[in-house]
């Protein structure tokens, strides 16, 4: 119901302002794009994808209206469905109030993007990047809601560090967080017997501090979060207490060329109860990647990425507690509005992208994946 109620406060601050004034400085943006999977074995993101699979469609539009030199609101309203995950029904994306005082300090009030790591706050924009999937260890798109965003406040600044010495960037957020039943981890807790009426959800508050260079070519960063959940049905119960996560990254860029990387530890400690018997699931995943791509021509630009993910409170020898992806990938635009991917993974270990009930049969520890998505984008 809070979640509601602040959605609603600002859907009609925003009509007030659609109705009351002139619409010359409304911005709107949206983004629809498809997406097909096909791989050599196992079924990947909950879809048929063994077989091939067009289940992965996706769309997204936004409206922000700047109210004067300091104040603006928007909203974007966002539709997805890759394999069983998602469904039809149009959710908030982000939805928010933003005060800028002046460059180094602003608040924004409302359903915030949560500041971790590179991609963290674009994830959700599959125009703004040339990867049809992002490295699926730090940023699983099948649990995407996780670490998007969060339900309250955040400040954030620009510091100058003088002409010759770069900025410091910095954001720090508190709110709720949630675990979107409709997602991976939604449907990992649905095999435990568990199916929450809501969305299990917790306080969530953390911040991320970069520094840029005076020309901006280079990025180095770190960011932190804490994530507490709770949710409960008549069959038991989910409890995860504060959980610190951390990210490093580091981005480069020159001319045509982009270099990225970044390594994250996520200890994640739920209890799951379940009809009266308790069960510990300690995760304490290590994930790391670097990327390089490169303009190569008008509209066409290739990269590779290699994605690594373990999960050190197991066996890490075992293939269910690691992912290890290599990535060939290239982007075409035709134009400013519409483009192409087209995507290579090479997969070692199960323990990413992968559920029990689109595999009945048991998972292959390798498979070989061709990822490609087509867009649009104004």
């Amino acid at each position: 119901m809070y979640r509601r109620a602040c959605m609603l406060v600002l859907l009609i601050f925003c009509s007030h302002r659609l109705l009351g004034q002139d619409l010359s400085d409304l911005q709107i943006h949206g983004y629809a794009n498809q997406g097909f999977v096909i791989s050599s074995n196992n079924n990947f993101l909950s879809m048929s994808t063994s077989k091939g699979s067009f289940q992965w469609t996706e769309g997204a539009i936004s409206v922000t209206d700047p109210i004067n030199d300091k104040l603006r609101v928007g909203i974007q309203l966002h539709m997805y469905q890759i394999g069983q995950l998602g469904g039809p029904d149009v959710e908030v994306d982000w939805a928010l109030g933003d005060y800028k005082v002046n460059d180094w300090f602003g608040l924004r009030a409302g359903k915030i993007k949560i500041p971790m790591g590179l991609f963290n706050k674009v994830q959700d924009v599959d125009s703004l990047y040339p990867w049809a999937l992002l490295p699926q260890g730090i940023y699983p798109i099948e649990n995407r809601e996780m670490n998007l965003a969060a339900l309250g406040g955040e400040v954030y600044g620009n510091l100058s560090l003088g002409k010759h010495h770069g900025n410091l960037l910095y954001d720090a957020f508190l709110g709720e967080g949630y675990l979107a039943m409709n997602s991976g981890y939604g449907r990992q807790l649905q095999e435990y017997g568990l199916n929450f009426p809501t969305d299990p959800s917790g306080r969530n508050f953390g911040g991320d501090l970069r520094w840029m260079s005076p020309k901006g070519e280079l990025t180095l960063g770190a960011s932190a979060q804490s994530q507490a959940l709770d949710g409960q049905d008549a069959s038991g119960s989910l409890h995860m207490p504060p959980a610190l996560m951390f990210a490093y990254y580091a981005q480069w860029t020159h001319g045509k060329l982009e270099l990225d990387a970044e390594y994250w530890r996520t200890p994640l400690y739920p209890v799951l109860t379940v009809n009266g018997v308790t069960v510990p699931v300690p995760i304490d995943g290590r994930a790391w990647y670097p990327m390089v791509d490169y303009r190569l021509a008008k509209g066409l630009t290739v990269g590779t990425y290699y994605s690594h993910w373990v999960n050190k409170s197991e066996d890490t020898s075992q293939p269910a507690n690691y992912s290890k992806d290599w990535v060939l990938s290239s982007r075409y635009d035709f134009n400013q509005y519409f483009y192409a991917k087209l995507e290579g993974h090479f997969l070692h270990g199960i323990a990413v992208g992968y559920d029990a009930q689109t595999n009945p049969n048991g998972l292959k520890d390798n498979a070989s994946i061709l990822a490609a998505r087509i867009g649009f984008a104004f």
